[in-house]
């Protein structure tokens, strides 16, 4: 929590005429765009209207009668607004101490205190191996938990692998007429299921009739066939294998792992609930269909005529199942924006049967990943995978590494260079909003220098570099801290607990990744023109204190966007 603007909001609350409370005020204190309009500023438009007065004439009142807190060192009226200026030798002397003390508990918070989230991502099919999708979806999900952990909140890291289904049967019956018994050897395991995945699909232009043999195998499924259940299971289990392996390398993790074939079958209870309150009809084919037109949404099917079921089937128990066995007061799934009418059409569906916590379900919809040839389509095999790509970018860090670090041992190169391959993937992936599309562009991603997540890494191991060639002595003589960059670094250091908050609040990752790269162009710009080791003992030991602040809130920053800080890059 940012301790200046808690003093400012408190001394506001004591002289106001009417009763806001202090998280209130609070929330309205703002940050002014330049830095003559002070550090914070309080617009007073919302007590204009509850006191029906002027705007200008409440900002007056209140610079009057306000009892300076003692971080402030002068209050300013502009308009409406009342504009706060700190204390520079309590900004720093408060904010490098805090950092300082606090270390890697810098930032954290409790505004989200008493919430227990389950955070849903990652979500693949087991007929195919994660792609370049997968590992945007991956980078969100590992973040926000990260995030609401730090918060307060109490989170449930949570996978769902759709594990059946007319889709899975593709890869099926693709093997079982053409696989001729292959097995997982120069492929890793899910890369075969995903060969026989492709290859169905590009024999079904040819040969229409397998979409009946495809129905059959999956109505053989749902009666429990043995043969297929068999193929089912050995195909499934090379697909989990090859996940798992990717889950490692990228550092995914889940607490709950929940499979479609465990619920689509407990979707019955419901679908019987939803005829009985009229939710739900049967169609001149027998099919259940969720009435939703009235209601702004097309109606969506619920259980097919023949009675398999599809995507809804299964979610609706499950959904039921997060809330009731996990005592949840919030469910997230990190889904693409494909997929946002589905969400509106399941939310809807459930509030309708009569859930309450349906109101507690968030989509946290984000913007596909682009390639030079348009979307990913997985059927066609235009896919970039995860796997693949992790490799080629790694290969891509290693040859940097080895232009910029040739005494380098490989042992040594090689694990700097995945876990500078893992920050580039990973910080390009989160730094734009969550809302936009993005085009994946490998060396811009890797790049030691500008918007990238190796740009953060070596500006932390630049940091490092410092403080390993001089230890700090005694006590902080903080006045020392005076020159322009240093107080620009400064005012950006004092930022990051609210960064978070706000993150916390958006769900959106990016506003981490931007201020870390203030930050870095912050720090780099002020050893540029500063000397630290070089300095008077004095100026040097103030200086030292600040490199070390910045070097806490760089590795605070990467680790919740789930990347580790390098000491040497």
């Amino acid at each position: 929590m940012d301790s200046f603007k808690k003093s400012i909001a408190a001394s506001i609350a004591k002289a106001i005429q009417v009763k806001l409370a202090e998280n209130e005020i609070m929330q309205a204190i703002e940050r002014p765009p330049k830095p003559e309009l002070g550090d914070y500023a309080f617009p007073s438009f919302r007590l204009a209207k509850m006191l029906k007065k002027n705007p200008n004439e409440i900002a007056a009142e209140i610079a009057a009668k306000i009892k300076l807190p003692k971080e402030v060192s002068e209050i300013k009226t502009a308009g409406p607004y009342v504009n706060f200026f700190l204390s520079k030798s309590v900004l720093t002397e408060q904010t490098i101490s805090s950092i300082l003390k606090q270390k890697e508990k810098y930032g954290s918070s409790l505004t989200k205190k008493g919430e227990k989230i389950m955070v849903e991502y990652s979500s693949p099919n087991t007929n195919k191996p994660l792609h370049i999708g997968h590992l945007r979806n991956d980078s969100i999900g590992m973040s926000i938990v990260k995030v609401l952990e730090v918060s307060g909140a109490k989170v449930i890291k949570a996978n769902l692998f759709s594990d059946r289904g007319i889709h899975i049967c593709q890869s099926m019956l693709a093997y079982k007429k053409w696989g001729n018994e292959e097995k997982p050897g120069k492929l890793k395991p899910d890369h075969l299921v995903g060969k026989y995945y492709v290859l169905f699909n590009q024999k079904l232009k040819e040969e229409p009739s397998l979409k009946e043999e495809l129905s059959g195998m999956l109505r053989k499924w749902e009666t429990n066939d043995k043969t297929t259940k068999k193929l089912w299971n050995k195909m499934n289990g090379w697909a989990m294998k090859g996940f798992k392996e990717t889950y490692k390398n990228f550092g995914s993790e889940f607490d709950a792992v929940f499979f479609e074939s465990d619920f689509y079958h407990k979707a019955k209870p419901l679908v019987e609930l939803g005829l009985k309150k009229r939710v739900f009809f049967r169609d001149e084919s027998g099919a259940v269909i969720a009435s939703l037109k009235e209601r702004g949404l097309e109606n969506k099917t619920i259980l097919r005529a023949d009675g398999t079921s599809i995507y809804i089937t299964n979610d609706l128990p499950l959904t039921k199942h997060k809330f009731e066995h996990f005592k949840l007061d919030k469910a997230l799934w990190v889904v693409a924006s494909e997929q946002d009418n589905y969400f509106r059409q399941l939310f809807l569906v459930l509030k309708l049967l009569g859930f309450k916590w349906a109101e507690n379900c968030h989509h946290l919809s984000y913007g596909l990943v682009k390639l030079e040839g348009g979307t990913l389509k997985s059927r066609e095999g235009k896919v970039v995978d995860a796997d693949e790509l992790i490799e080629s970018v790694t290969e891509l860090a290693l040859k940097e590494l080895g232009k910029r670090y040739p005494e380098l041992s490989a042992k040594e190169r090689n694990e700097r260079a995945k876990k500078i391959c893992l920050a580039a993937i990973k910080f390009y992936m989160l730094k734009n909003d969550l809302n936009k599309e993005i085009m994946f562009e490998m060396n811009r991603a890797v790049s030691f220098e500008g918007d990238s997540g190796p740009y953060v890494q070596y500006t932390y191991a630049r940091a490092k570099s410092i403080l390993r060639k001089l230890k700090r002595t005694g006590k902080i003589d903080f006045s020392a801290l005076q020159e322009k960059e240093e107080i620009e670094l400064l005012n950006i250091l004092r930022d990051f607990p609210a960064v978070v908050e706000t993150t916390a609040r958006s769900l959106s990752p990016h506003s981490i990744c931007q201020y870390l790269l203030s930050l870095g162009a912050a720090f780099n710009t002020f050893y540029h023109q500063h000397q630290v080791i070089k300095a008077d003992s004095k100026t040097s030991n103030a200086r030292l204190a600040l490199v070390e602040a910045t070097s806490i809130v760089l590795k605070n920053g990467l680790r919740l966007l789930n990347i580790d800080a390098l000491e040497r890059m």
